[in-house]
């Protein structure tokens, strides 16, 4: 038997061998996990809220979540021989001491999923199963949110045990469902995921200040599953990430990203916000147009990003490759912002928060009628359009002053009032 870890081959080259190892048995177990969506009732109808026109096998997370278990429990073990050094939150750490809790809490994400995509459970029940995994990584990692640096300047805020507690569940809930919420089309969140994570692994690797060489090893070790996986689910798709998928992607995407924002730098801070660019902007829009509808925040609606470009006569290809696009200038941006001054990072997320606008604008994924970025450069580059708006303002408080009619006091004993005169 071929021994990986007494042959002498470089590291690098083992885990090559490894990554590709990986993927083979990601590629081999989808269609094997299509197979057992079928006879377990893992599907989606098509219905009105459904792009699918077919019966559609879900759960193809379960393929990832396995091929990443098998490398990272059973392969990875034996071929990373770095050793991490004790510091506030454990002692002498091996690999298998930083990754089996990681991937305990994502099977209970996993087992979460893979039951809704079968029974279809209720919102609450979903959150309760992220909840429990997200208090496992508090509990029994160090991957927590316990300070927050103030970008560019601001303090350090370092927060006590019940709120670090408190602040953990929350951002990993909200990230969680923030991929989920974004999993509309043919290979969409997988895609992301895979721009994500690299960028994640890139910035893990060279620029965290207290550098951790098990992060990017895990991270890229995910690719490789989804990568064995997206060609199953790439359109045309023959496999859904379901809920399986879904909220176990965005699990792992919030836990590698609590572990840049554990360092007291600005740049740790925003950099796994940028990477998150795509389902946290979704997610935020949508609540922000929900709430100036006079609508539930939680109530799902066809006005999503990848709902609009549809909505526009982008084709689900189309569309895909333009939120690829998206995802990978948020990559950028991150890894830009870890190379540039104080100054420059500050024009860098001033100019992101433009772009951003402005395209949210253009799309139309605030609402029909909502661009106040864009009225307010209109205002001021268009005359018409000045005098325009202008003349109805005066319109209006001209019918205003029309419609109010000044009416006598009238006594009973038809005497005036002082008031009166």
């Amino acid at each position: 038997m071929f021994d990986l870890h007494n042959h002498p081959i470089p590291f690098t080259v083992k885990y090559m061998l490894v990554l590709g190892i990986t993927f083979l048995v990601a590629l081999i177990l989808t269609p094997i996990v299509r197979w057992i969506a079928f006879r377990v009732g893992a599907y989606d109808v098509p219905n009105a809220r459904r792009m699918n026109t077919k019966i559609m096998p879900t759960s193809g997370g379960l393929a990832i979540f396995i091929s990443f278990a098998i490398t990272t429990l059973f392969i990875l073990p034996h071929i990373v021989q770095t050793v991490l050094p004790p510091n506030q939150y454990h002692d002498w750490f091996h690999y298998i001491d930083y990754v089996w809790p990681y991937v305990l809490a994502g099977g209970v994400v996993i087992l979460t999923g893979y039951l809704d995509d079968i029974f279809d459970l209720r919102p609450r029940y979903k959150v309760l199963g992220i909840t429990i995994a997200a208090a496992i990584i508090w509990f029994m990692t160090y991957t927590r949110l316990d300070n927050f640096k103030i970008p560019f300047g601001g303090p350090l805020i370092g927060f006590p045990s019940w709120l670090s507690f408190v602040f953990t569940i929350i951002w990993i809930v909200l990230i969680t469902n923030a991929m989920n919420i974004i999993d509309g089309l043919d290979g969409l969140v997988s895609g992301v995921s895979i721009i994500s994570l690299l960028t994640m692994g890139i910035v893990a690797y060279f620029f965290l200040p207290v550098p951790n060489v098990f992060i990017p090893i895990t991270i890229f070790t995910l690719v490789a599953a989804i990568a064995g996986f997206f060609p199953f689910n790439f359109n045309p798709a023959i496999i859904y990430l379901g809920d399986t998928g879904a909220l176990f992607l965005g699990f792992m995407l919030s836990i590698f990203s609590l572990q840049g924002l554990k360092n007291a730098t600005a740049v740790a801070t925003l950099t796994p916000l940028l990477i998150l660019g795509v389902p946290l902007t979704d997610s935020v829009v949508a609540t922000i147009r929900r709430t100036l509808n006079k609508q539930k925040f939680y109530l799902p609606d066809k006005m999503h990003l990848h709902h609009r470009l549809l909505q526009l006569g982008f084709t689900v290809r189309g569309a895909v490759y333009l939120i690829y696009g998206i995802a990978s200038i948020f990559a950028s941006i991150a890894i830009i912002l870890n190379i540039s001054g104080r100054l420059g990072g500050i024009l860098l997320i001033i100019a992101s928060l433009f772009g951003i606008e402005i395209f949210i604008e253009l799309v139309g994924v605030l609402g029909k009628d909502r661009h106040p970025l864009l009225n307010i450069f209109k205002y001021i580059g268009n005359i018409a359009y000045r005098e325009n708006i202008r003349a109805r303002h005066q319109g209006k408080q001209i019918d205003l002053e029309q419609t109010i009619e000044i009416h006598p006091i009238h006594h009973p004993s038809g005497k005036k009032s002082e008031n009166d005169d």
